[in-house]
């Protein structure tokens, strides 16, 4: 590509991180490759050290902190190019051939509001190739991985900054790229236009709950008021006004757990033990679908069957069931109690008094869902970090609103068996129980509980352990498409005045 079109068009100012001084050769090296670019006006150094900056030469802009709405509204005062460029890492910052030409030519030619791309991260020394997902209307969650370069056009920056409200002490940057996407197109560049250093090497697993850190829960405060203000505005937000259910006793049984199950010897014995041992005022029973396993688990079951009358086992009759393809197998069963309740084959009860606890929670908070709390452990049933994973971000004010923001709705999950015979969820085996669960909240309150009522184990062996990036990627973008199906059908109920709006 020639860059004879831009020669001397200064169409880019950029904004960068002061830096701790262990990384201020990065720093450098960073403004210089912004700096030399035909493109770039100024390069902006944002800090709280305004003797620092000045000292070393830097233009720049004294800051509460990167991530504050004030910080986004003294970079739309200096965003007097066309485009907008804003680097959220410490570390250095390499520009791979004509990225930034690249960045303003799709600018110019889609009108995007914002853009970013694939890049590459450099992990221990090593080039590591890091693609990223399209961005939907449904990816509001306020984890999504753009890369550390964000480009936007300006005159859709400072539309943000302007019709930003609520001041956000570390939202700022959630907020922005929301109120963008109001007006203008999020665009994904699928190319590698930049390396940046990762020096957080912790594989997904262990990220995955770094939300729920006490010091985070100020974040998660204002991530939720940024969430609820996009919501309004695009006409998908939901009053807290819920159906009422009425449950019937039109069943043998009052509960079943159901056990979906592949391959899994070493835990599916633990699983079904807690099951059969809980003590209740109530028949239950407990629903196994073996999914084809082929590890001993199916001989296993054969036996343990012919052992425990109140124990179901199910062989689909097909091999394309998915977890949410086996859920909807055991809810279908003639044999399937009123509510049916989650266990993972991996994972346990807390103590005797779990299914009690949550058939208590159905009828006094008179919902069709019920979703518990729960303690990670390692194999051998440790308690490990980090602990009680309780949702607590979830308020039967606004929990179906919030749930659009987070990854997941916690465990275990229970629902009354007739909705969810109607509404059945999708055959997969990753986000199954968060669509359901969004589905159902769209209509109706879900009940919680939020002391620890069952034992998460975390094993090498559990399905979100180091996952690729191809998998991850993969992942978030179903749970991204069923916010987006989510976020149309609340547009859809909302502009039907089905509800009312806010």
């Amino acid at each position: 590509m020639s860059n004879v079109k831009y020669k001397f068009m200064k169409k880019i100012n950029c904004f960068v991180p002061f830096v701790p001084p262990a990384y201020m050769e990065g720093l450098r090296q960073t403004v210089r490759a912004l700096s030399q670019s035909p493109l770039v006006g100024k390069v902006y150094v944002l800090g709280k050290d305004a003797l620092a900056m000045k000292f070393l030469g830097y233009d720049y802009l004294v800051i509460d902190r990167f991530e504050s709405s004030n910080t986004i509204a003294q970079i739309a005062e200096k965003a007097n190019t066309e485009f907008t460029l804003i680097y959220t890492k410490y570390t250095t910052l390499k520009l791979e051939q004509y990225a930034l030409e690249r960045f303003a030519q799709i600018a110019e030619e889609t009108g995007a509001g914002m853009l970013y791309s694939d890049h590459i991260q450099n992990v221990e020394g090593k080039p590591k190739l890091i693609p990223t997902n399209d961005y939907q209307i449904g990816s509001v969650r306020d984890n999504f991985n753009f890369g550390s370069l964000l480009f936007f056009n300006s005159r859709y920056l400072k539309r943000a900054v302007d019709r930003t409200v609520a001041e956000y002490s570390l939202a700022g940057l959630y907020n922005l790229r929301l109120k963008v996407s109001q007006y203008a197109k999020v665009l994904r560049i699928n190319e590698y236009l930049y390396t940046d250093i990762e020096e957080d090497t912790r594989p997904r697993d262990k990220k995955q709950f770094d939300y729920i850190k006490p010091r985070k829960r100020d974040t998660q405060v204002e991530m939720e008021l940024a969430c609820i203000d996009h919501l309004k505005k695009i006409g998908a937000y939901l009053t807290p006004t819920f159906k009422a259910i009425d449950f019937i006793d039109d069943f043998e049984y009052e509960v079943s757990v159901i056990i979906p199950v592949k391959d899994r010897l070493k835990t599916i014995g633990d699983a079904i033990s807690s099951a059969l041992s809980q003590k209740t005022d109530f028949k239950f029973n407990v629903i196994v679908i073996d999914n084809y396993s082929t590890d001993g688990t199916s001989e296993m079951l054969a036996e343990a069957v012919k052992e425990y009358e109140n124990l179901v086992v199910i062989v689909p009759e097909r091999l394309s069931f998915g977890i949410g393809g086996c859920w909807n197998l055991g809810v279908a069963h003639p044999k399937c109690g009123k509510f049916a309740v989650q266990l993972d084959s991996d994972d346990i009860y807390e103590d005797e008094n779990t299914l009690s606890k949550i058939v208590e929670v159905f009828y006094e908070q008179k919902c069709p869902m019920v979703i518990g709390s729960y303690t990670t452990t390692n194999s051998k049933m440790n308690p490990i970090k980090p602990g009680l994973v309780d949702h607590r971000e979830w308020t039967p004010e606004n929990g179906r609103n919030n749930a659009l923001r987070i990854n997941g709705l916690g465990a275990p999950r229970a629902f009354y068996t007739p909705l969810l015979r109607k509404l059945k969820l999708p055959n997969t085996s990753y986000g199954e129980d968060y669509a359901i669960g969004l589905r159902i909240s769209r209509e109706y309150q879900i009940g919680r509980i939020y002391d620890s009522v069952y034992l998460c184990r975390r094993w090498e062996g559990n399905s979100d352990a180091a996952l690729e990036i191809g998998k991850v990627n993969a992942n978030d973008a179903y749970k991204d498409k069923i916010r987006t199906i989510e976020i149309l059908a609340r547009q859809e109920m909302i502009a039907k005045r089905e509800i009312p709006y806010f």
